[in-house]
């Protein structure tokens, strides 16, 4: 703007320095023509008129200064514009807000745990009416991502992101008023070839889940084959590159050791068993890239280890072997998913949230327990038809071990006891005409099986129209 004013200022001195020319040039020819005429009836003699030249160059320098100044509006409405839309924080680095506003409609048939999310199907009770309908705007997300100063050669930044599936306040209208949920938060600093990353998000062993706009609150097949519980971390990641194309990926970290017990109250936190046992857990993960960025082959293989002290004298050794991969199959086709097998994993979402079993009352000191074996994972098939569509279709599957559960006469455990295997299959397909505008229609079934043989089925649609920002 300040070179735009500047340019227009010498315009102007050009544009009257010309018609400063175009004066004398006429004061001169009524001279001559009053010199060479004989006293006589004095006659006014028409000013001569401008050079055709000189008419072009104050034609032009008029144009183009009517130019900048429309250019210089234009900017001025542009820094207005930025005034009014910018992020402002308490120190003097930018600041993001991002999100989605997401609307979803939804049909059930069946009875399952979550009617907008389902994760599991549910046994029919005598009022069951074998379906419903309903929408909702709760998985809605406002996330804010910050940019601070480079120390010791890193880049740093932090994001925090939250959403309103907290659950409902007891009021008359509390089911369409969700609860402010915070999901993830982290604070990281870059090196061109390390990365340190403080904070809560999905385990780094296990950090993919399917496409779907469907399923916000909770990741798609949650409690179906995919570890996803948002756990406070942190991780060092080291970056070394093999070739032109193909990089390793080491990353290695500790996590608050979760057990999935429920909270024991509502307002005070009290430790669970992971924590009880007065160490972190510990994961690793080893990552092979190969090819460009957006196009990139990703095979990783990882794993976790921690204790659970459930008091006198009973510890339970969680761990977990995990596999991960990402495959473009050429330009429209992508296959990814993950897979996991361990003991004990609760904490990070498997078989239902449960770690142990006990031989009896949980909260019973002389019920014995044993760690829960399980194994799943998900697979999914992405096909990109053009850039505005994309369809995808996966299956995912938690399933533990039977044998645990016959080692007692009548286990008990928190959260769903008597479940044995859950599977969840899905096809969606989603349309973007404009880089922040979404719908999308998703199919879900899911089926849930008991110890006794019983399963239990849900089918779910979902229309989500949601808009980026």
């Amino acid at each position: 703007m300040a070179r735009s004013r500047q340019e227009t200022h010498e315009l102007r001195q050009e544009l009257q320095g010309a018609m400063g020319q175009v004066a004398p040039a006429g004061a001169r020819g009524v001279a001559v023509r009053n010199e060479a005429a004989p006293p006589a009836e004095p006659q006014v003699a028409a000013p001569a008129p401008p050079a055709p030249s000189m008419a072009r160059a104050e034609g032009d320098a008029e144009a183009r200064l009517t130019q900048l100044e429309e250019d210089q509006q234009l900017l001025k409405d542009k820094v207005d514009e930025q005034y009014q839309t910018k992020v402002e924080s308490a120190s003097k680095y930018r600041v993001k807000l991002s999100g989605i506003a997401l609307v979803n409609m939804f049909g059930n048939t069946g009875r399952s745990d979550n009617q907008d999310v389902p994760n599991m199907a549910l046994a029919r009770g005598a009022t069951t009416t074998g379906g419903d309908f309903g929408g909702t705007v709760r998985q809605s997300e406002i996330g804010l991502e910050a940019f601070g100063p480079t120390l010791g050669g890193a880049r740093t930044s932090a994001n925090l992101q939250f959403d309103f599936f907290g659950g409902f306040p007891t009021l008359t209208d509390g089911v369409t008023t969700g609860y402010v949920r915070m999901r993830t938060a982290t604070v990281r600093m870059d090196w061109e070839r390390s990365s340190l990353v403080i904070g809560q998000e999905a385990p780094f062993i296990s950090l993919l889940s399917p496409t779907s706009f469907a399923a916000l609150g909770y990741p798609d097949f949650s409690y179906s084959g995919n570890l996803w519980t948002w756990i406070p971390q942190a991780r060092i990641e080291h970056r070394m590159t093999l070739s032109e194309a193909d990089q390793l990926s080491l990353q290695a970290g500790i996590l608050d050791p979760l057990s999935g017990e429920p909270p024991s109250s509502e307002y005070h936190r009290a430790p669970q068993a992971g924590e009880a046992s007065r160490q972190p857990a510990y994961a690793t993960r080893l990552g092979w890239i190969h090819g460009d960025a957006s196009h990139a082959i990703t095979l990783g293989a990882g794993g976790y280890y921690s204790r659970q002290n459930y008091g006198a004298g009973r510890t339970v050794d969680s761990w977990a072997g995990t596999a991960d991969w990402n495959l473009p199959l050429g330009n429209r086709f992508e296959l990814s998913g993950e897979f996991y097998r361990g003991r004990a994993l609760g904490g990070l979402g498997a078989a239902q949230g449960r770690s142990v079993l006990f031989s009896g009352p949980v909260t019973s000191i002389t019920s014995s327990i044993d760690g829960l074996n399980t194994i799943g994972g998900w697979s999914q098939l992405k096909f990109k038809a053009n850039r505005f569509v994309e369809f995808n279709a996966a299956y995912g599957e938690d399933n533990p071990f039977s044998d645990d559960f016959r080692d007692y006469a009548a286990p008990s455990s928190y959260g769903y006891t008597f479940v044995s295997r859950n599977q969840s299959e899905m096809f969606n397909v989603i349309y973007r005409p404009r880089s922040d505008l979404i719908f999308a229609l998703e199919y879900r079934r899911l089926k849930t099986l008991q110890i006794s043989s019983e399963n239990d089925r849900v089918n779910h649609v979902n229309l989500s129209v949601g808009f980026l920002f």
